[in-house]
């Protein structure tokens, strides 16, 4: 069974830094499938990072060049470093572990960014 357990998070100033982590159980393999999505109040669900299959990362252009997706292995735990966080960011955070056809996903963790 799939568990993803988010922490980190909370409430940080315009131009400040927070970091997100994502720990996986029941999963043997396929980090690469896991990744970030965020939603803002009324909007969407939208993509923020994740792994192509090669392994390397990708991002949403809104993230591109402040947002840093990375894993750690041996843990099993996805992370996503975020800086130079803009209020625009402020959303609730899920990480994803895609196995098609399921999704599975983290419980949620709010980060909000203060102008």
């Amino acid at each position: 069974q799939v568990q993803l357990v988010q922490s980190g998070g909370g409430l940080v100033q315009a131009g400040g830094s927070l970091r997100l982590s994502c720990a996986a159980s029941g999963i043997r393999f396929g980090l690469n499938a896991m990744g970030w999505y965020r939603q803002a109040p009324g909007k969407q669900r939208e993509f923020v990072a994740s792994f192509t299959t090669a392994g390397n990362p990708y991002y949403a252009d809104s993230v591109k060049g402040r947002f840093t997706i990375s894993r750690d292995n041996a843990l099993n735990t996805v992370y996503l470093q975020m800086n130079s966080l803009k209020p625009e960011d402020t959303a609730l955070y899920y990480c994803s572990f895609i196995s098609p056809p399921s999704v599975y996903w983290g419980q949620g963790t709010q980060v909000t960014v203060s102008s």
